[in-house]
């Protein structure tokens, strides 16, 4: 024999058709293709099975090491150059689905998904100064909510809602497809239903049995001291209601932070330009530095400093959304020179030139 079809599924010659079974399905389940597999092996395997399964070609293929007669579940007709059977695998277009469907890949319970309302994403715009304290924000949305006459069952008032009898409540019914390996039980949603388990006796006038209609709510959003710029914020169940009473999605808000005419935010730290004078900057001074508190702080600054030189003011930022401490302020200062100036002005500057400054 060229080929060993017992040695290949790993069974005794007087292997009984359960334990050839039994093989068959653990060498396929390990070799399929769709999962990771060999796929010369697993048509070796299948090409063994095809032969071992059956009790005619079993028979001739005990005593003569093949069998002679075409069996037209997916190998060439006939016996091959090789001594084994030519094994036409792309024509088998719903194979993995088959085995898919039989092993348990990718099932689940259609219901699961079906009733859940969506999620909704929307943007809106803050000033900078809600990044400091937080901000309350109400704002109207147009989504699908719960129907005020049936409540969201999707029944008339006083009907009742019973169980799909075409699924018995499973949402979903069993289909036979017949393929070369024999037949096969596969899931689909029920089309009665679609796939939720239940219908109203009567469906509800207003939202025709979905138990939600298109209307508008007011939202109100809670914005946290520390929220940046594309942060994005989750408020569970202010989405799409669900249908027939299903889970509601969750409404996604992404953060815009209007630019702020004096302020600049990088992080959790603010960077503001000060303008000073030129006789402060040469003799110090106690200055004001604005912030997003609305009131000043004080800020000693040094006799002879360069314009452009930064200082930092600790803790004066903006709250880290973690809710532990603050990011600082940085002040610029910038040097002005003086473009219109008085007589005086100008004899005392002409007096400090003199003096070397």
């Amino acid at each position: 024999m060229d080929k060993d079809y017992y040695q290949i599924l790993g069974v005794s010659r007087d292997a009984s058709k359960d334990e050839i079974k039994k093989a068959y399905y653990k060498l396929a389940h390990k070799h399929h293709p769709h999962k990771g597999g060999d796929e010369k092996k697993f048509k070796e395997i299948n090409e063994a099975y095809q032969v071992l399964s059956d009790d005619s070609k079993k028979s001739q293929y005990d005593k003569f090491g093949r069998t002679f007669e075409g069996n037209g579940s997916g190998f060439d007709q006939g016996f091959s150059a090789e001594g084994g059977f030519g094994f036409d695998f792309e024509s088998m277009t719903d194979f993995g689905e088959i085995f898919g469907d039989f092993f348990g890949f990718g099932r689940n319970n259609p219901k699961s998904d079906l009733k859940q309302g969506k999620d909704i994403e929307v943007g809106i715009e803050i000033p900078l100064e809600a990044a400091l304290n937080g901000l309350k924000k109400n704002i109207s949305l147009e989504k699908m909510i719960f129907c005020s006459r049936c409540g969201g069952t999707g029944g008339e008032p006083g009907s009742k809602i019973n169980e799909c009898f075409s699924c018995r409540g499973s949402g979903e019914v069993q289909q036979i497809k017949r393929t070369f390996l024999g037949s096969f039980a596969r899931y689909a949603i029920c089309p009665e239903c679609k796939g939720e388990g239940t219908k109203p006796e009567k469906p509800c006038n207003v939202c025709k049995g979905e138990g939600r209609v298109a209307g508008e709510e007011e939202i109100e959003i809670l914005i946290p001291p520390g929220v940046d710029e594309n942060q994005v914020i989750k408020i569970d169940g202010k989405g799409d209601a669900g249908k027939r009473g299903g889970k509601s999605g969750d409404l996604f808000v992404k953060i815009f932070v209007k630019k702020h005419p004096l302020f600049e935010r990088k992080g959790d730290d603010i960077y503001v330009d000060v303008p000073v004078s030129f006789s402060q900057a040469a003799l110090g001074d106690k200055i004001e530095i604005p912030n997003l508190e609305k009131s000043s702080v004080l800020l000693n600054i040094p006799a002879g400093i360069e314009s452009g030189e930064v200082f930092k003011i600790s803790g004066k930022g903006i709250p880290r959304f973690s809710g532990y401490g603050r990011g600082n302020l940085y002040a610029r200062l910038i040097v002005k020179t003086p473009k219109k100036i008085t007589k005086k002005q100008k004899e005392l500057l002409e007096k400090l030139r003199e003096e070397g400054i």
